[in-house]
């Protein structure tokens, strides 16, 4: 089950937030998301284990080798309760501009 805080917790991380990133360019195996990043591909592992504990990435057997990719579900999460903020800031907004006009 994703939810929003586990999401953010594991994002608080800036490795896997770029892992993340990279995974925002498509489906990658875990040797070409290790390629140049400052951690062992072992800790890229590790990394993805916790994206997808998170429910931020899933994976799949491709051959022998393991291709992860974003969880559209994780995101959407995220997404849902960052948008609560936009929400109550654009009725904020909205009821300030209806209250000018009044005047």
């Amino acid at each position: 089950m994703t939810n929003a805080s586990s999401g953010l917790a594991v994002l608080a991380d800036p490795t896997r937030r770029l892992i993340l990133e990279r995974l925002a360019d498509g489906p990658q195996a875990v040797g070409e998301l290790a390629r140049g990043l400052p951690v062992s591909r072992p800790a890229v592992s590790q990394h993805l284990q916790a994206l997808k504990s998170a429910g931020l990435v899933r994976d799949q057997a491709v051959g022998t080798r393991r291709v992860y990719q974003i969880d559209p579900a994780g995101l959407g999460a995220i997404r849902a309760w960052l948008d609560q903020f936009w929400d109550r800031a654009f009725d904020s907004f909205q009821a300030e501009v209806e209250s000018e006009k009044k005047e």
